[in-house]
């Protein structure tokens, strides 16, 4: 996820000095990817980069370099020497920020917010190291022409293809994109306020909607919170693709909803919070109205992976979250051939 983006800008635009910590390598098996990140500063650490002795030592690590301007890189093996289970290699970078918003920071905020794809790209060096952002057709953080073309090439062709982070020796690649998990839920009441606290950790786009006024209090920073009259009309806002749970105050505006969702044939799940026997008034509806067989089939109610029976909202909440990301995965493996209007029947 990238929150670090917006929690290491406020720090740096406060003059609040800070370290970031960076898995750069990995060499065997990790606790973390490469690109997972931690903010150390004097008071607390923000994110994680794997737990254990490893983040401890890494704190350790970055709470002396407080202050200073040196980046830093460092090789823990997490065998023995460590005591973690994992065995690999892990390649840290620290790298700390104590004079003010630099440019490429600057620059990836700004991006990221117009949902911009970009690569982060640093040239690793303690002595003159290099970093800068780079889209398709720009380059940010620095005066284009002062730019690494090797680093720039390798940006660009990152952008075209696999957008995973990666290391060439001493060039360090990260992409920054939004993510495409893409959720819709519909009721702000406490199941679906405890739904979205549970995804919102996700990296994912949340948008969130219910007809009553006011009725948001917390709202995550990658939930878009909104007031509609008509909660039905936003289904169309939602990009193909998308997962819905549909958990309003109103069985009739319930039915509303799934119906546009299975209508427009592009959902990936589709789950209606309720008993079986909703489920079954809403079928038999749905087939005096015509709707094909498959589409019907397609509706997820009850909602929360196998094995999960409370009713409390935080325990719909970790089912109905548990179930998205494993229909998530399941989708993957499924080929379009296999489904020529991308209905998606899945269900754990």
């Amino acid at each position: 996820m990238n929150e670090w983006i917006d929690e290491l800008s406020d720090l740096c635009a406060a003059g609040e000095a800070s370290v970031l910590v960076t898995v750069a390598g990995i060499r065997g098996s990790a606790p973390r990817e490469i690109g997972a990140k931690m903010i150390v500063t004097a008071t607390e650490t923000i994110g994680t980069i794997g737990g254990g002795q490893l983040e401890y030592q890494c704190t350790r690590v970055a709470v002396d370099m407080l202050g200073k301007d040196q980046t830093m890189q460092r090789s823990f093996p997490l065998g023995s020497a460590m005591g973690q289970c994992c065995g690999g290699v892990v390649e840290i970078l620290f790298e700390p920020l104590c004079d003010g918003l630099p440019p490429w920071l600057r620059d990836l905020r700004s991006l990221h917010g117009q949902r911009e794809p970009a690569i982060i790209a640093t040239r690793i060096s303690t002595t003159s190291p290099t970093k800068f952002v780079v889209t398709a057709d720009r380059v940010f953080g620095i005066e284009e022409s002062d730019a690494d073309l090797k680093l720039v090439a390798g940006a660009r062709e990152i952008l075209g293809g696999d957008l995973e982070a990666q290391r060439d020796i001493q060039l360090f690649y990260e992409p920054v994109v939004v993510p495409d998990l893409n959720i819709a839920v519909f009721g702000a009441g406490h199941v679906g306020t405890a739904v979205v606290g549970a995804l919102s950790v996700l990296d994912c786009n949340i948008r969130w909607v219910d007809s009553r006024r006011r009725i948001f209090r917390h709202v995550p920073g990658n939930v878009r919170a909104i007031e509609a009259a008509d909660p039905a009309l936003e289904v169309a806002a939602m990009p193909a693709g998308s997962f819905y749970l549909v958990m309003t105050h109103s069985h009739a505006l319930d039915f509303e909803i799934c119906d546009r969702i299975l209508r427009r044939k592009d959902s990936r799940y589709c789950g209606l919070i309720g008993s079986r026997s909703k489920r079954r008034r809403f079928e038999k509806r749905y087939r005096q109205q015509g709707m094909p067989e498959q589409l019907i089939e397609s509706l997820v109610c009850p909602i929360g992976v196998d094995g999960i029976s409370g009713k409390k909202p935080a325990e719909i909440a970790v089912a109905a979250a548990a179930e998205i990301l494993k229909v998530k995965e399941q989708s993957a493996a499924v080929t379009s051939p296999a489904y020529p209007e991308n209905v998606h029947p899945l269900r754990p």
